[in-house]
């Protein structure tokens, strides 16, 4: 045989094998690949259902949570709400208390002023006196 001849039944036979080998690949794969599609579809569907009960889940716990939110809040308000009222009880008890004690030392003040007003003319008609008595005498 020529290089010529021996050449080209090389590059038949790598055809040739090519060929072949496509063709095996192809009828293996395509029985493998429906298989192959198969599990991905059984798992999608598996995974489908699964990712459906976490989300189903997730919203009951978040649905939770928030009406557990609210009660807290519910409660803290309360608890503000009575703690002010309990303030401004106290606050006005203050007051009323400051106005009375207040009301009790101007009365006692208005007594000590009508006292010493009453000696402080008593004193001062007491020094005119004397004075017109020097003066006459």
């Amino acid at each position: 045989m020529s290089e010529k001849n021996v050449g080209k039944s090389i590059f038949i036979g790598f055809l040739a094998g090519g060929a072949i080998s496509t063709i095996l690949a192809l009828l293996y794969v395509s029985k493998r690949s429906k298989k192959l599609r198969s599990d991905i579809k059984e798992k999608t569907n598996e995974y489908s259902g699964d990712t459906e009960k976490y989300i189903a889940e997730a919203k009951d716990k978040a649905k939770d949570m928030i009406n557990e939110g609210k009660k807290k809040s519910g409660k803290l308000i309360c608890d503000a709400k009575n703690k002010s009222e309990e303030f401004f009880k106290g606050a006005e008890k203050k007051i009323r208390d400051a106005k009375s004690k207040a009301a009790a030392t101007i009365n006692v003040n208005k007594e000590n002023l009508k006292t010493e007003s009453g000696r402080l003319k008593n004193a001062v008609k007491a020094g005119v006196d004397a004075y017109k008595s020097t003066k006459n005498a």
